[in-house]
C-alpha cells in the first residue's frame, strides 16, 4: 500500500535558494504552458498536450532563446511535473470537471518542489533526524522519528518540497506493507456536525467548537492587529514621493505580509490538530460503522452570516480525514441524505423539515 507523511523540515540558506528558484521556475512553466495553449487555441483550435508542450520548450523554444535557459538550471522532474499539472487542470476544464485553470502567483500560489525515486537500485535515504533529497541533499527534520527509516520494509517513492508562511514542509509518497485491520465492536457512532459544538456523538461525547475557545480568539485579535498594520503600510506607499522611501515601505510591506501569513497558518494549524484529535478519537474506539449527514457545504455557505463560521469548522476536510482513517481501520463510513424517506410508506421531504413536523405534531410537551 501508498502512504503519504508530511513533516516540516530545515533547510540550510543554501538550500532555501535551491528551493525558491525550483518553485519559482515551475510557476513560470506553468503560466507559460497556460499562455501558449490558450494562444494555439485561439489560432489552431486545437489542444496542446503537456508531453507536446515539453518536447517543444525543450528541443524548439529553448535553443532559438538563449535568455531563458535559466529553465534548465533546476530539476527537470520538478518542471515536468509542473507542466503535467497544468495538463491535468486542462483537461478537467474541457471535461467540465472544473473551471479554466487560474494563473499561479507568487504571493498566493501552491506550487512545490517535486522529487522522484531514480531508479530500483537507488533508494531516498531516510535517517531518525534528516531526510537525503535528489538536488538538495541531507535536509534536517523538526519531528525526529516520524518518517520510516527502514528502506527494507518502507520505499520513498516520490515527495514534495513546498513552502507556506516562510516555512518548509516534506511530503514522501512511501510503499510499504498494508497492516493488519483490528478487530472492530458490534456498536456504531453517529455524528452530527454544527457550529455551537463541533460534533455531538451518539455515544455520548460531544466535541467544543474550537474557535470558540479562548485561544483562538486572541489569535484573531492579533491578527486583526497586523492586517491593520499591514493596510496603513499600504496607505504610506501609495503618498509616498521619494523612491527611497516607497523602496523602504515595499520591504516593510513583504516583512508585515509574512507576519500575517505566519497567523493564518498558526490559526489553521490549530484548527486542522483538533479535527485530528477527533477522528483519532473516534476511530480508536473501533465501532462497526460511523454515519454522518451528507453535508451540503457549497450551499451553506452562500449564507453570507454563517459562511465564516462554517468555513473555520473545516467540516469537508473532516469528513475526507475521517473517510481516509476508517478506509485504514476497515470501518464502514456511512453518509445519509439530506433527504428523508420514509421505509413504510414511501413518504419523502428534507430531513430537517421532517423533524419539524415530528416537533409539531409532538404529544409530549409543557406550555412555556
Amino acid at each position: 500500500m501508498l502512504k503519504s507523511y508530511k513533516t516540516e523540515i530545515y533547510p540550510t540558506a543554501k538550500q532555501k535558494q535551491i528551493i525558491h528558484r525550483t518553485i519559482g521556475v515551475c510557476r513560470f512553466v506553468y503560466n507559460f504552458y497556460l499562455a501558449h495553449n490558450k494562444e494555439i487555441y485561439e489560432k489552431e483550435e486545437r489542444f496542446v498536450s503537456g508531453y507536446a508542450f515539453s518536447v517543444w520548450l525543450n528541443n524548439v523554444y529553448l535553443p532559438q532563446n538563449p535568455a531563458f535557459l535559466w529553465i534548465r538550471e533546476v530539476s527537470s522532474k520538478s518542471v515536468k511535473q509542473s507542466i503535467m499539472h497544468a495538463d491535468r487542470a486542462f483537461r478537467n476544464f474541457f471535461h467540465h470537471k472544473s473551471g479554466f485553470p487560474n494563473w499561479k502567483k507568487k504571493s498566493n500560489s501552491d506550487v512545490k518542489m517535486h522529487f522522484f525515486k531514480n531508479d530500483s537500485k537507488n533508494i531516498i535515504a531516510c535517517e531518525r533526524h534528516r531526510i537525503k533529497l535528489p538536488t538538495l541533499g541531507w535536509m534536517r527534520l523538526k519531528e525526529k522519528g516520524y518518517l520510516p527509516t527502514n528502506s527494507k520494509t518502507h520505499i520513498i517513492k516520490s515527495g514534495t518540497v513546498s513552502m507556506k508562511a516562510g516555512r518548509y514542509y516534506v511530503s514522501v509518497l512511501v510503499e510499504e506493507t498494508e497492516p493488519e485491520k483490528p478487530i472492530l465492536n458490534l456498536f456504531g457512532i453517529g455524528i452530527d456536525l454544527g457550529i455551537k459544538d463541533f460534533a455531538i456523538c451518539s455515544n455520548g461525547k460531544t466535541y467544543q467548537n474550537i474557535n470558540k475557545t479562548v485561544r483562538i480568539r486572541k489569535l484573531e485579535k492579533s491578527l486583526k492587529r497586523q492586517q491593520r498594520k499591514l493596510s496603513r503600510k499600504y496607505e504610506s506607499l501609495k503618498k509616498s514621493t521619494n523612491n527611497l522611501k516607497g523602496e523602504a515601505t515595499r520591504q516593510n510591506i513583504q516583512k508585515q505580509r509574512l507576519k500575517v501569513q505566519r497567523f493564518y497558518h498558526r490559526l489553521d494549524c490549530i484548527r486542522t490538530d483538533s479535527i485530528n484529535k477527533v477522528i483519532s478519537e473516534l476511530v480508536k474506539t473501533k465501532p462497526a460503522w460511523i454515519t454522518l449527514e451528507n453535508l451540503n457545504i457549497r450551499g451553506m455557505m452562500k449564507n453570507r452570516h454563517l459562511a465564516k463560521a462554517i468555513a473555520q469548522q473545516k467540516f469537508f476536510a473532516f469528513r475526507i480525514k475521517l473517510q481516509a482513517k476508517c478506509k485504514a481501520y476497515g470501518i464502514e463510513l456511512r453518509l445519509v441524505d439530506r433527504i428523508y424517506t420514509c421505509p413504510a410508506c414511501g413518504y419523502t421531504a428534507d430531513r430537517d423539515f421532517n423533524a419539524s413536523l415530528n416537533l409539531r405534531d409532538c404529544q409530549t410537551y409543557q406550555v412555556a
